[in-house]
């Protein structure tokens, strides 16, 4: 049967159950299987009833001892488990236990490929490279937000189609606003985190100009915010526009001078082409959402190993959400390149732990409810399967929420497991393509970066195709690979990349799921 480690294998499209390392405990259910089932190499008949997805042990385990899926702990047995029970939140609970660090022992040098792929991009005056071409509209207050959303509108295809005919080069203008910006301490983390934020999307090369629309009298000044954030040369050059309600004169002016300075943009916006760029400009957020028993079996691994091609091509991935590689977080550091890396990374992981005492909660609650629905029972569990986005390459830096990304290969950036902020901050270090795993079904995109999202399995590929741009069903039945599908994976990346548009671009996702993360005490 196929393991994590032999990705080249394909299941056996025969057996009704799943097992991915030759010391688990558990097995998967490939589809529901019902008492008396006979499993296959394993010696173990089924008690009851245990859902597709879902684990089913094949030894009998005591009260207290660990369970292992991925050849890892994923939790302790809170009751006896007999085997060929289904084993689930009745009888499987969180516990501590030490994990091996071993910072940089995993780590080894790059495979570079022989020549580098391309994809068709929009190169910048700067040399950075676009995947889009978008004219955006931010907001420094949630104030702010009903003007920036009717200047957008205005400009909208679907509603005024007549407004962009003139100019098919331009992706579209967009207004991506937020609830905060004021009530919050001047000097305080939230502010500072919001302002990093807003500056990298003013300054992300999918968006050819920007408008920044305030009220005027909101504790997140614009002017503050260009300081701080280093935009004056935006703002010189003209891509970078400013103003504030309370002095254009109100809420019907303000509209009207933001369509008046959109419309000046166009035309200049409009003067691009694409051209062949190397990978080495791609950088690729990495989410998974609504994750099922099957995303650390089949979309999660693919991706991981489009990300393996990515990297050898000298691209760069950024891997996120925090409380969703906890308790895995140790496959990580000992991928590190340095010892300083595996460093930053733990003491992420110490601050969540602080973060989590500190407002009565805890890091053990990760999983959904339709995570569990589809097998997920803890976040130890939940965590080693979404860390196989990253694939295999080392680990070569560590960045906090929003913070530009200058790396190449793959990162980690420390943002929450909730997918639109964990994107949002990805965006704003820089990431200009968004991949993005699901198996119970997630309806996500994402502005002004393409997202592309990646079905785990047939069932929710057939229910909701609609959303999905590439089915890894084939995984599950053993009809293709891990890395063959990894390599579909790599040339989709490329071709959205070079303009091919996504399926929640189609469908107009992307200016709601802007969603800065708000840290701090709002007063």
């Amino acid at each position: 049967m196929a393991t994590l480690s032999d990705e080249t294998a394909r299941l056996n499209p025969t057996s009704p159950i799943i097992r991915l390392h030759r010391n688990d405990d558990v097995v998967i259910a490939r589809s529901q299987l019902v008492g008396g089932t006979t499993l296959p190499g394993e010696g173990v008949t089924v008690a009851g009833l245990v859902p597709a997805g879902h684990k089913v042990a094949v030894r009998a385990i005591a009260p207290g001892q660990p369970v292992r899926r991925y050849g890892q702990i994923i939790g302790f047995a809170s009751r006896p488990i007999a085997a060929g029970e289904h084993v689930h939140t009745h009888n499987l609970a969180m516990g501590e236990f030490q994990r091996d660090y071993a910072f940089c022992e995993d780590a080894k040098p790059t495979r570079y490929a022989a020549t580098s792929a391309t994809f068709e991009g929009i190169v910048r005056p700067d040399g950075r490279v676009a995947t889009r071409n978008y004219i955006g509209i931010l907001t420094s207050v949630n104030c702010s937000a009903t003007v920036a959303r009717a200047i957008a509108d205005h400009f909208r295809r679907d509603i005024h189609p007549e407004a962009l005919a003139a100019y098919p080069n331009v992706d579209g203008v967009v207004a991506l606003t937020h609830g905060v910006g004021c009530a919050v301490d001047a000097e305080g983390e939230g502010l500072a985190i919001l302002q990093r934020t807003l500056g990298g999307y003013a300054i992300h090369p999918n968006f050819a100009a920007v408008l920044v629309i305030g009220l005027g009298c909101e504790t997140n000044q614009i002017t503050r915010l260009v300081e701080k954030q280093h935009l004056e040369g935006m703002v010189a050059s003209g891509r970078l526009s400013t103003y504030n309600i309370q002095d254009a004169g109100g809420t019907v002016k303000s509209i009207a001078r933001g369509i008046d300075r959109v419309e000046s943009l166009l035309a200049q916006a409009n003067e691009v082409r694409r051209e062949p760029a190397p990978v080495s400009h791609l950088v690729v957020g990495l989410q998974c959402g609504g994750s099922d028993g099957y995303s650390g079996i089949s979309a999660n691994p693919a991706l991981g190993a489009a990300v393996d091609l990515l990297v050898a091509n000298g691209g760069t991935a950024i891997l996120s959400e925090t409380p969703e590689i906890y308790g895995a977080e140790h496959l990580l550091t000992r991928r590190a390149e340095r010892p300083e890396v595996a460093g930053k990374l733990v003491e992420r992981i110490r601050w969540w732990e602080d973060y989590c005492a500190r407002n009565h909660a805890a890091m053990d609650n990760n999983p959904s409810a339709g995570n569990k629905a589809g097998g997920l029972t803890t976040v130890l569990e939940k965590s080693l399967g979404g860390i196989a986005k990253a694939g295999h390459t080392n680990l070569v830096d560590v960045y906090e929420y929003a913070q530009p990304v200058a790396a190449k290969g793959l990162v980690f950036m420390d943002t929450p497991g909730y997918d639109p902020i964990s994107a949002t901050g990805q965006v704003a270090g820089g990431a200009n393509l968004i991949c993005f795993t699901t198996g119970r079904g997630s309806a996500y995109g994402c502005a002004p970066t393409p997202s592309v999202k990646i079905a785990t399995n047939e069932a929710l590929w057939q229910r909701q195709q609609d959303d999905m741009d590439l089915n890894c069903g084939p995984i599950l039945a053993g009809e293709k690979s891990i890395e063959e599908v990894g390599a579909e994976l790599f040339q989709l990346m490329l071709d959205v990349a070079s303009g091919q548009r996504s399926r929640s671009e189609i469908h107009g996702y992307g200016q709601n799921e802007f969603v800065p993360w708000q840290i701090g005490a709002i007063t």
